[in-house]
């Protein structure tokens, strides 16, 4: 295994890199609104009674980002997959890889938030492993079948049926005091039970990932991410057509169905505007995917793109620190601030804190080659300590 060994600066994909540092933010501008309310909840939609600049950035958020954010990070995690199946990685160093990304997920959703996604993402990266060697149009159809498949089945089961429950409200009032005035054990326990009701979606969320994983995949493989020159067209058609087209259905979705279940009159309707949302968001994520992608091409616009990057290149530590702010900040072991900010405070904070950890990006890697959390996973993944810091340069 000490054969294999992490990629160096020369070879990474710097619009990834660029990309990642994207999704973080608008996986951030979610998160956060879910580290500030009761995770039974969430499904309902945003709170009643909103009222101006906080219903704006709540309907520019359900428009533009959710949904989104976790779909343009899927596609990165497939095509991060892809380079490594390229570059001839064996089956040994994949499973150690994803059994290390399920420890840290399972670790994040235990200590600091129940809604971890790197655990959804590991249990799809193992069946990943067993369609690797599809060629790449099946991959993209699979991956097609798969995505639209659970969601088209949700929304049409939402359609058809009649009076669903919505979350115990009980439940909620009791985990919102735990989170707002709880030690750090009393939330911890509410954080264990928050996440074993997140088990039961993995039977939507990891074939769903998985389809995304599989057109990632497809995208690397085909050389619309390697050779953008001679798939030029294909990106142009993506930004023009796919992007606007998931932006529209975005719109008409949240213009009909509101903001949450209240607006859409009834849980099962609410359901299925999410579901139809989700459908929407898979044009909208490879639109944008294709946006940067060309953006990267321009050299004005590299230079700006090219300032995020950093951050994408410690995605993982990145989103992990992001949840220690938020419970930090947010829940009552820390400075119990758990329900006091809407929308626009939330979204604003989100800015702020990528502000500072691309800075923190860029300070780090001038001195060492990995975020600490990548280069521990790399550590685990190839069975050697691969070096940290980097080499002194000489005057």
């Amino acid at each position: 295994m000490s054969q294999w060994a992490p990629i160096d600066d020369r070879a990474r994909i710097g619009v990834l890199d660029a990309l990642r540092a994207l999704a973080l933010l608008g996986i951030l501008v979610v998160n956060l609104e879910a580290f500030n309310r009761p995770w039974a909840t969430l499904a309902n939609g945003v709170r009643d009674g909103l009222v101006g600049v906080d219903v704006a950035a709540a309907w520019g958020i359900q428009v533009f980002v959710a949904g989104k954010a976790w779909l343009l990070f899927s596609l990165l995690f497939g095509i991060g997959f892809a380079l490594l199946q390229q570059r001839g990685v064996s089956d040994a160093v994949w499973k150690r890889r994803t059994w290390g990304l399920l420890v840290i997920g399972l670790l994040h959703g235990v200590l600091l938030w129940p809604g971890d996604i790197l655990r959804t993402y590991a249990l799809a990266a193992f069946l990943l492993l067993a369609l690797r060697g599809l060629p790449p149009p099946r991959q993209r159809d699979l991956g097609l079948v798969l995505y639209l498949g659970i969601w088209g089945m949700f929304a049409a089961l939402m359609a058809l049926a009649g009076n669903v429950a919505p979350p115990s409200e009980g439940d909620a009032a009791v985990a919102a005091r735990v989170y707002a005035q709880g030690d750090w054990l009393a939330v911890t326990a509410q954080r264990l039970r928050d996440l074993s009701t997140m088990l039961g979606s993995d039977l939507m969320s990891v074939p769903a990932a998985l389809g995304m994983f599989l057109i990632g995949g497809w995208l690397l493989r085909s050389g619309r991410i390697g050779d953008v020159d001679l798939h030029q067209r294909w990106h142009r058609r993506m930004a023009a057509i796919a992007l606007p087209a998931g932006l529209v259905a975005s719109v008409v979705i949240v213009s009909t169905f509101g903001l949450n279940v209240t607006d859409a009159g009834g849980y099962a309707r609410w359901m299925l505007a999410l579901a139809l949302l989700q459908v929407a968001a898979l044009p909208m994520a490879l639109g944008m995917l294709s946006l940067v992608v060309l953006a990267w091409r321009d050299r004005r616009w590299r230079r700006a793109l090219d300032r995020l990057a950093p951050a994408g290149r410690m995605a993982l530590t990145h989103y992990l620190l992001q949840s220690l702010v938020a419970s930090t900040l947010f829940y009552g072991y820390g400075f119990g601030r758990f329900g006091q900010w809407g929308p626009a405070a939330l979204l604003a904070l989100a800015l702020v804190m990528l502000a500072l950890q691309v800075l923190a990006s860029h300070w780090w890697l001038a001195r060492f080659r990995f975020g600490p959390v990548e280069w521990a996973w790399r550590w685990w993944t190839y069975g050697h300590r691969p070096p940290l810091r980097r080499a002194p340069v000489d005057a």
